[in-house]
C-alpha cells in the first residue's frame, strides 16, 4: 500500500468518526470520539507515511 493510500484511509476513517459525532443526538461520549480519532491518526504506519510524503513534497 502506498503512503498516499495509507493517508487517504486514515483521513476517511477520521471523517467517518467526525460525521458520527456531528449527528444530531445527545452526546456523552466525547472522550470515546477523541480516543477513536487518536487511534486513527497516531497509527505508526500513518506517521511514517505522512513524514515520507512531507519529505517528497517539501
Amino acid at each position: 500500500m502506498s503512503d498516499e493510500d495509507i493517508a487517504l484511509r486514515a483521513v476517511s476513517a477520521a471523517q467517518e468518526i467526525l460525521e458520527e459525532y456531528l449527528e444530531p443526538r445527545p452526546r456523552s461520549n466525547e472522550r470515546l470520539i477523541l480516543d477513536r480519532l487518536v487511534e486513527v491518526l497516531e497509527q505508526p504506519s500513518l506517521i511514517v507515511a505522512v513524514n515520507r510524503i512531507k519529505r517528497s513534497h517539501g
